[in-house]
């Protein structure tokens, strides 16, 4: 079986530059940091994200 589309191909999706929140490394995030609200990097993201 083939993954859940969602019923669009939105190509490549632009990237922001960004400082890590909690390493403080450069890095890209798929969003445009909002003044105020917390950014991790990928490495950072995964250690925050809850395992089950």
């Amino acid at each position: 079986m083939q993954g859940f589309n969602r019923g669009g191909n939105f190509g490549p999706r632009e990237m922001h530059k960004a400082t890590c929140t909690e390493c403080g490394n450069e890095c890209e995030v798929p969003f445009k940091p909002t003044e105020g609200k917390p950014v991790f990097c990928r490495d950072c993201y995964a250690k925050r994200k809850p395992r089950y």
